[in-house]
């Protein structure tokens, strides 16, 4: 699966995106953040505050719980203001 960083998740992590091939018991949104945590120090910072972090599975919003199974891309960002 494709996933993708935006803004200081992007620059903690060093790259705009990436595709991995997550462990089989890697199904939900949370459990795919506590993988990419375990891969190095760059990840364990960017997701250091992990309730802060959104995520959106193929462009639609989701929560820690939701599954992943299937999804071409996941992509994690800070969260955003408008005005």
């Amino acid at each position: 699966m494709k996933l993708v960083y935006f803004a200081w998740v992007r620059e903690r992590i060093g790259r705009p995106d990436e595709t991995v091939e997550p462990p089989p018991e890697t199904r939900t949104v949370a459990d795919l953040v506590a993988w990419l945590k375990s891969r190095g120090e760059e990840y364990a910072y960017a997701f250091e505050n992990e309730a802060v972090i959104r995520a959106a599975i193929d462009r639609v919003h989701a929560k820690p719980d939701s599954p992943i199974a299937g999804a071409g891309e996941i992509a994690f960002f800070p969260p955003m203001t408008g005005g």
